[in-house]
């Protein structure tokens, strides 16, 4: 569940810029990082609070959300996402402010996703260790995929040049 709600996602853009323009290696840190913490978070609450309201409001939002899935909301994100990035790393230098700045867009670009909303309704649920474990291996997969992805394309658009 995680690997889809996350392709394609915002943080999966954020992922991909940065790996641009910044050390890949860094850029997985910190966005992995972030998304490790927010998916133990997000399997506390659901397991804390383990009520029908929680799960039937996290599954209805990652099944019935169509501007989530919609294929204009991708563009519209991915530009977002380059305009607070342009923004944001423009007085940055150095591998701690990278990582910090990779944890921070990825972390605060989590909240309230669908990702996370449906870590919280699966925890409320099932085991909470397997929830864990699946969540961190979806999004270290998508994240991968984004930095290597977003680095790769950087490299072949500047041999083009």
């Amino acid at each position: 569940m995680t690997v889809l709600s996350e392709i394609g996602d915002k943080t999966f853009f954020a992922a991909a810029i940065l790996a641009m323009r910044h050390p890949r290696r860094l850029v997985l840190l910190g966005c992995l990082t972030a998304l490790i913490v927010m998916t133990i978070l997000s399997v506390v609450v659901g397991w804390a609070a383990p009520n029908l309201i929680v799960y039937l409001l996290a599954t209805f939002k990652v099944i019935t959300d169509p501007t989530d899935s919609e294929i204009f909301r991708e563009s519209e994100e991915l530009a977002e996402v380059e305009a607070k990035l342009d923004a944001d790393w423009k007085a940055t230098n150095g591998s701690v402010k990278e990582r910090s700045k990779a944890f921070s867009i990825t972390f605060f670009g989590e909240w309230g996703d669908k990702s996370q909303l449906a870590t919280i309704g699966l925890a409320a649920d099932e085991n909470p260790f397997g929830v864990v474990l699946g969540g961190i291996l979806g999004q270290a997969l998508c994240t991968t995929a984004a930095v290597l992805g977003g680095k790769s394309l950087a490299l072949r658009y500047l041999r083009n040049l």
